[in-house]
């Protein structure tokens, strides 16, 4: 994250009070990333408000652009201004869907959790990340390169959400249920299965720095475990990693990240491996 040059922060006109902006200026005030400001509207001039906002940040010392674009949706119109301003993060307001809508049409931000080549960092709460959890969602089954490449990176914007607001980073990774018809005689019992997941989070551990008070393994399917233990440890950020399901062609997320966004009382920051964030590049590109 300390990395990041340039951050898009999408403005919504019709709420005052901007908590992308708000979380946005934090992560800025400590990376001393630039703000570019995006309100995306076909139909009405915005480049008062968009003023204010700017003179205002600028006299708080930020480095700030605004923009007014627009191109046949909200996610297109974002990932479109991404990719103009080389930003590496997008800083968003999530607001839900009623039930009805979402199962007539996929949710706007859904669709930018798929297609954004950059990490999405949608806002959920107001509540200020200082001393809370930042919650880093892991799946320590799957060891191949893809998947230890992004667990690396989100237990990476795991550290700097936590250190940039005095946090405290824990790591959750579920573990599957006892299967008597395994072939694996290890996956025929919950004891020996958790305790393969906890030798495999060993090195793990090591590497990162990670104790056991800060390890929850647990039993059952990750879109009910993480807004569990967001909920039992009041966690202020979810930090979740996605990898394509189908091969890079398809390049969707998967719908666990989905699930926890509607699910979850925190932020929610969506990582992607970098297979796929190329990928995403060479189509937003075209």
């Amino acid at each position: 994250m300390q990395a990041i040059r340039s951050i898009l922060v999408v403005i919504e006109p019709e709420h005052s009070e901007s908590l992308a902006l708000k979380r946005a200026k934090l992560i800025a005030g400590v990376t001393q990333a630039h703000l570019h400001l995006l309100v995306g509207d076909p139909k009405h001039d915005h480049s008062g408000m968009l003023g204010v906002l700017k003179a205002a940040l600028l006299d708080d010392g930020y480095s700030v652009t605004t923009e007014q674009a627009w191109n046949h949706s909200l996610h297109q119109t974002i990932i479109d201004v991404q990719q103009a301003e080389s930003c590496g993060l997008v800083v968003k307001q999530h607001y839900p869907d009623s039930p009805l809508k979402k199962a007539l049409l996929t949710p706007d931000d859904w669709k930018l959790l798929r297609e954004c080549p950059t990490p999405v960092l949608l806002v959920k709460t107001a509540g200020s990340w200082k001393d809370k959890v930042i919650l880093a969602a892991i799946d320590v089954g799957n060891t191949d390169g893809e998947h230890r490449h992004l667990h690396n990176t989100i237990i990476d914007y795991g550290y700097d959400i936590a250190s940039l607001a005095k946090a405290h980073l824990h790591v959750i990774s579920a573990h599957p249920s006892p299967m008597l018809s395994s072939a694996d005689p290890t996956f025929q019992l919950k004891e020996t299965i958790e305790a393969r997941y906890r030798e495999q989070c060993k090195s793990f551990q090591a590497e990162f720095d990670i104790d056991d008070a800060h390890l929850h393994i647990e039993e059952g399917p990750a879109d009910v475990l993480i807004p569990f233990m967001v909920k039992k440890l009041q966690a202020a950020v979810t930090v979740i990693g996605t990898v394509a399901r189908s091969g890079l062609s398809g390049a969707l997320i998967g719908n666990t990240a989905e699930v926890v966004l509607d699910a979850v009382e925190s932020d929610v920051l969506v990582l992607k491996p970098q297979e796929i964030e190329d990928h995403l590049e060479e189509l937003a590109q075209h």
